[in-house]
């Protein structure tokens, strides 16, 4: 049997509230999850590619992953409302407190004689405090301004240009996270000048904001595919903007 389609009714976030969707459990779980394995998979490794007439560039690998976290972000919000982005924020914050706390239970757990893997996994996994510190203040800030600057802008737009909004809040919540994370994680850090710390979070700025910029044609495809099936179209006229809630 297939899925009834209808054409997406603009409502604000009240006039919503309460109502059962059938793809928000299943895009929520969507930003938990790239969340949490872009921090263990992608944070703790530097790659580098060779590129024509520049030579061997490093990057970390999370940047491969991390910004479709915000693209999801971005469709939360669009679709659903800033509430419900709101209450995804909070689930993915408290699920990397949880992840850093089991980490660190896990790692300071005394291995047993005949197991040999613990300095490789106390370098994967045994991740600095001020870092880690520092990653979840920046994901929970820069969230929250994506979230607003999109909903706000949408407001502004009638909801029309879809791309100028996910591209604008991007640049906005990027900016925000990056300045976030860069300086509480390495300035002063041994190895890490000032110069450095700015070259850092200037390059992995202008590169999640091209990730968005090139996921453009994805995020419209999904935004439509779900106002469709959800039949739905949240205008945040009326929204409580407060980051510090988790009710819908």
């Amino acid at each position: 049997m297939s899925e009834t389609t209808s054409a997406p009714v603009a409502s604000d976030g009240a006039a919503i509230r309460g109502r059962h969707f059938r793809y928000f459990d299943f895009v929520m779980a969507a930003f938990v999850v790239i969340l949490l394995l872009s921090n263990v998979l992608g944070a703790g490794k530097v790659a580098e590619i060779e590129l024509p007439g520049v030579g061997y560039w490093p990057f970390g690998a999370g940047i491969l992953f991390f910004p479709i976290g915000y693209v999801i972000g971005d469709i939360l919000t669009e679709v659903y409302g800033y509430g419900r982005a709101r209450r995804c924020i909070w689930a993915g914050t408290v699920a990397l407190l949880f992840m850093a706390f089991m980490s660190w239970v896990v790692v300071a757990l005394p291995p047993a004689p005949d197991w040999t893997g613990q300095q490789a996994y106390e370098q994967v996994f045994g991740q600095v405090p001020r870092i880690v510190f520092a990653s979840i203040t920046a994901f929970w800030a820069g969230e929250f301004v994506n979230s607003y600057v999109l909903a706000k802008m949408k407001l502004m737009t009638k909801g029309r240009h879809l791309w100028s909004r996910t591209i604008g809040s991007t640049v906005a919540g990027q900016a925000v996270d990056s300045l976030i994370f860069y300086p509480l994680a390495f300035w002063g850090a041994e190895g890490w000048t000032h110069a450095l710390v700015l070259q850092v979070l200037i390059t992995q700025w202008a590169l999640k904001v091209s990730w968005e910029v090139l996921l453009t044609p994805v995020t419209y495809f999904v935004v439509d595919f779900l106002k469709g099936r959800e039949g739905v179209d949240v205008f945040d006229s009326g929204t409580d903007f407060t980051p510090f809630r988790t009710r819908v």
